[in-house]
């Protein structure tokens, strides 16, 4: 059987409309084929949300926006079509939220814990979450004033850091790395004297901690030692310097009575300083026994006459 071209347009056309009507409804989020749930939601503000948008559990997709509708308490309602195989729980939150940085949102649903599931027409507890361009706002305002600031230092420095700045700037790390360079020579001066000098030092340190151990290990006892000994040196040194002016405060006294008898002529040595006849005698009996000495050793036989065998005779007269 042919068909004729008419009837061929005809089906064509039929088909066309029919696609376009399903493409339609898509777009509206509208499920031709499937049996879906029609819940609601109103929200205070829809910024970004359009229809057709997705509606999320956990990141996964189980319905669309369907319709926005303004009410006249400027709230706006939102249609939700729901795959119709998901329960969902009377309690269970539609939060707006944002899904990119360009604005765009979506609705999520938080699942309640409650028993009975939400049925066509029953309206779900909504909340609006920050986008993330709104969570940003405060960095993005502290960010601007950080640039600005930045830009203003950058200026001053530039203005600072003229020509002539430069160049002595440029002398000055010159100066700074020759500098370094001799404090490097001297380090490795030092560093081979410490080296050559070492078992030296290591001895020294040695002897100075050993003393220092002795003096920390008998450190009471040498205090003990120094206050003893700077109580007996006080004490001794006091004692003997007034045992010493006391002496010579009483020989000063018995030098001057002595001095005062012998002017008084008291006494054999006063007597004998002041008696003129005294000291001619003295002077005549010394010169007497100058003689007598005299003739003793010439003439001892007159004085003293001994025999070899004990006997003695007589001295001549």
């Amino acid at each position: 059987m042919k068909i004729k071209n008419e009837t061929k347009v005809g089906i064509l056309a039929a088909f066309a409309i029919a696609l376009l009507i399903i493409g339609y409804n898509f777009l509206k989020g509208n499920s031709i084929f499937s049996n879906e749930t029609i819940l609601y939601a109103k929200y205070s503000q829809v910024d970004g949300l359009t229809v057709s948008k997705p509606v999320l559990i956990n990141g996964y997709q189980i319905g669309r926006v369907a319709a926005l509708e303004l009410q006249p308490d400027a709230t706006i309602k939102a249609t939700l079509h729901i795959n119709g195989k998901y329960e969902i729980p009377k309690n269970t939150l539609a939060r707006l939220e944002g899904t990119d940085l360009l604005g765009s949102k979506a609705i999520v649903l938080t699942l309640g814990n409650d028993k009975d599931f939400a049925e066509d027409g029953d309206f779900l507890e909504t909340n609006v979450a920050k986008g993330l361009m709104e969570t940003f706002q405060p960095v993005q305002k502290k960010a601007e004033l950080i640039i600005t600031k930045m830009d203003s230092i950058l200026t001053s420095v530039n203005t600072i850091l003229n020509p002539n700045l430069q160049k002595n700037i440029d002398r000055s790390f010159n100066s700074i790395a020759g500098t370094l360079t001799s404090l490097e020579s001297t380090s490795k001066k030092v560093d081979a004297l410490v080296g050559s000098e070492s078992s030296k030092l290591s001895a020294i340190l040695a002897n100075v901690e050993a003393i220092t151990a002795n003096f920390k290990r008998n450190g009471t006892k040498i205090d003990m030692v120094m206050n003893n000994l700077n109580t007996v040196t006080d004490k001794v040194a006091a004692l003997n310097f007034e045992q010493t002016v006391n002496s010579a405060n009483k020989a000063m006294s018995d030098l001057q009575l002595i001095i005062s008898d012998v002017k008084s002529g008291k006494g054999t040595l006063g007597a004998l300083l002041n008696d003129k006849q005294m000291y001619d005698n003295l002077n005549n009996a010394s010169k007497n026994l100058d003689a007598l000495m005299i003739d003793l050793k010439a003439n001892p036989k007159r004085y003293v006459h001994f025999s070899v065998f004990g006997g003695g005779n007589k001295t001549d007269k």
